[in-house]
């Protein structure tokens, strides 16, 4: 049986920015993350992006740079000996009313119907309540890594009930201990 993890992408994987990240200059992965990625892997599990890229609907980037962002993100991985086996993202504004933007629950039933799977084994690691929203509404087992930008989110949010970790590569430490 094939095994999945989830992850957000900025602020799990790559530093996030409050002006969002529009070009490849500035997708830079967070310390470990790439190394964490590969872990998983050599442990058999697949990794799946799940990213809300509202900078679409925003007029910030366009689909061709989105898509030079995601080709430096999987060439960098595979430079750690990982590898991302795909990305699921949500292209609309927070006032599109879509299904697909987290926190509602839609990329990660997409992920699910394309691979034809249950979510209720499945961690989703995130670094905002809107990810560990989307886990739950989808069935998913949230997970929350610790960032600059969000670290508020815990003292703002203390009925949060989900394993934390400092990292990725913790989280990724504390998923292959399980199995």
């Amino acid at each position: 049986m094939q095994k999945f993890i989830l992850l957000d992408r900025d602020g799990v994987i790559n530093h996030d920015s409050d002006n969002y990240i529009r070009s490849t200059d500035e997708w830079h992965p967070i310390s470990g993350s790439l190394e964490a990625i590969a872990l998983l892997n050599q442990h058999g599990y697949k990794v799946i992006v799940i990213t809300n890229q509202s900078g679409l609907a925003r007029g910030y980037y366009n689909e061709a740079t989105l898509a030079e962002i995601h080709k430096k993100m999987h060439q960098l991985t595979a430079a750690k000996g990982g590898e991302i086996d795909a990305v699921f993202y949500c292209p609309h504004g927070p006032n599109d009313n879509c299904a697909c933007r987290k926190p509602k629950p839609g990329l990660l039933q997409q992920f699910a119907k394309a691979n034809n799977i249950s979510l209720t084994d499945i961690y989703f690691v995130g670094d905002k309540l809107s990810d560990i929203q989307a886990a739950i509404a989808a069935g998913a087992k949230p997970m929350l890594v610790k960032t600059v930008r969000e670290r508020n989110l815990l003292k703002n949010n203390p009925d949060i009930n989900c394993p934390i970790f400092e990292d990725l590569y913790d989280a990724a430490k504390f998923i292959i201990s399980e199995k």
